[in-house]
């Protein structure tokens, strides 16, 4: 009767210490985004879905062990831009805050992207920075036209966060980048303009009364494998029980 309860509560265990390993990861983030130059600003009616790594929380090292060279209040790397492009203007919006909590999970991003030069190409990455921290990317644009200095390329860019993004005031930043050959051109960011500083947001799983936008969840790993684990762990404890009830039924 002692070995009959001891190699249950074995095996017990040694699922529990796998499951604790298996269930470590931090959790994604997800949004869907919608971009172009003539889209309904405000909503997302149909976009691309996105998945980053968790969010970033604090500095990063390098390999050395030295922290990055950063810009001031979070983490993206200094550069050195090109005098002949800029971000002339930026506009946000935020909405979908179904409980009223003053937190959103939509952000309506438009910016102006000028340059010199008659015609080039172009493309942005945006960032957001949870309470002060490192950038983390969330959503980069298709390649762009611009047109000198017109006013008409304004440029769209909508997201719906889904989830990774924890209730609290992030700041965003646009950095335009050449088509060509990725060369780094121009940046604006929250010591540039009010607009993109202590924006509040959330994502929609956390909105308590969401009615739903688009809900996307994706199994990652830990929650995997401990429905893997735990059914191997049942049926051990079954296959080791049988035997042993019969002989006892003897």
């Amino acid at each position: 009767m002692k070995h009959l309860t001891r190699l249950p509560v074995t095996i017990v265990l040694l699922l529990l210490a796998a499951i604790s390993q298996a269930d470590t990861g931090a959790e994604p983030r997800q949004s869907l985004t919608a971009q172009g130059k003539d889209i309904p600003r405000g909503h997302v009616s149909s976009g691309t879905y996105n998945e980053h790594e968790a969010l970033k929380l604090e500095e990063q090292a390098t390999a050395d062990g030295k922290d990055t060279k950063v810009m001031p209040r979070a983490g993206a790397v200094v550069q050195d831009g090109d005098p002949n492009f800029w971000i002339y203007d930026v506009d946000v919006e935020l909405f979908s805050d179904a409980d009223r909590d003053g937190y959103y999970w939509g952000i309506d991003l438009m910016f102006d992207a000028d340059t010199y030069y008659d015609v080039a190409e172009v493309y942005a990455v945006l960032y957001l920075s949870y309470e002060y921290g490192p950038w983390n990317e969330y959503a980069t644009t298709e390649d762009i036209t611009l047109f000198g200095s017109s006013a008409v390329d304004d440029y769209v860019v909508e997201s719906e966060l889904v989830s990774g993004y924890p209730t609290g005031h992030y700041d965003i930043l646009v950095e335009l980048y050449d088509a060509w050959d990725g060369t780094f051109l121009a940046s604006i960011g929250p010591e540039d303009t009010s607009e993109l500083s202590l924006l509040p947001l959330e994502d929609s799983s956390r909105d308590a009364t969401s009615s739903g936008g688009t809900q996307v969840v994706v199994s990652s790993g830990g929650g995997g494998a401990f429905g893997w684990l735990l059914l191997f762990g049942l049926l051990a404890v079954r296959m080791t029980l049988r035997p042993q009830a019969a002989r006892l039924s003897k």
